[in-house]
């Protein structure tokens, strides 16, 4: 096992549980124990985790891993979502998207319906059949070379763990634009208080998405029904359909559908 999957397994294991031993995680991952405290030393200088005497514990009691450590994660389900999303999109609309590993499974799903493969600079683009506004910058760079989607890219701070441009420029563009359909990645749906994220800041650029939209579709694996986050993005009632996996509970889609949302399981 290499030093990156390690990582990815132990940050997955604090996502999970909050807090990871040396010796439990040595015997999880099969490796010893010596080489788990160099690899928590390691995260903790990232400031990816806080080091404790005999492991580590999250930053928060809602924990954030960084994007580049969640992708693996459900990545079935999330490709499957996200070709669903794609045939719910017409020839020519606007769309939105926020950041996230599904949201970026459903950029990779566009650019292959909008037939955008990469051409050779001396052919001549044809013209766009999408306009995608983003600010994620992983997202635009992978549809940057899709002459077939427009690409319009807020401006703002980055965040490292997500890729997200956040703050008063972001909310400046988002201002300027009109979207035929916002597709909203999250971190928990909860039946009373809706749809919601880790960041207040990038729960704040995803509302405005979805306030310039006129539907609104949530991405999600099934692990985030019922879970909360510590930021709402909007109520269930912003919301026009939920776009999820097989794994969703019959009671959970029940409430969803009770709330006017189309739930589409795949």
């Amino acid at each position: 096992m290499s030093k990156h999957e390690r990582w990815s397994k132990l940050l997955e294991l604090l996502a999970a549980d909050g807090r990871v031993e040396v010796e439990d995680a040595a015997t999880a991952l099969e490796v010893s124990a010596a080489t788990i405290r160099r690899d928590l030393d390691e995260l903790a200088e990232q400031q990816l985790l806080v080091r404790t005497r005999g492991g580590a514990i999250a930053h928060g009691v809602s924990y954030e891993l960084p994007l580049r450590y969640k992708s693996s994660r459900h990545a079935a389900e999330k490709q499957r979502i996200a070709a669903a999303v794609a045939n719910l999109i017409g020839r020519g609309e606007v769309v939105g998207l926020n950041g996230g590993t599904t949201t970026t499974e459903v950029a990779r799903a566009l650019a292959l319906r909008a037939g955008g493969d990469q051409r050779e600079p001396s052919v001549a683009p044809a013209a766009p059949t999408l306009t995608v506004v983003t600010n994620a910058l992983n997202i635009a760079s992978e549809l940057a070379v899709r002459p077939q989607i427009k690409i319009v890219v807020t401006g703002g701070v980055i965040r490292s763990q997500t890729y997200e441009l956040v703050g008063p420029l972001t909310v400046g563009v988002l201002n300027q634009v009109v979207l035929d359909v916002a597709v909203l990645g999250v971190d928990g749906v909860d039946p009373k208080l809706g749809v919601m994220t880790h960041q207040e800041d990038e729960a704040s650029i995803s509302r405005l998405f979805a306030e310039r939209a006129q539907r609104v579709i949530v991405v999600t694996d099934s692990s985030k029904m019922g879970k909360r986050a510590f930021a709402r993005i909007c109520g269930l009632d912003g919301i026009d359909v939920v776009v999820t996996d097989s794994g969703i509970s019959a009671q959970a889609a029940d409430r969803l559908a009770d709330a006017g949302i189309k739930v589409i399981t795949v």
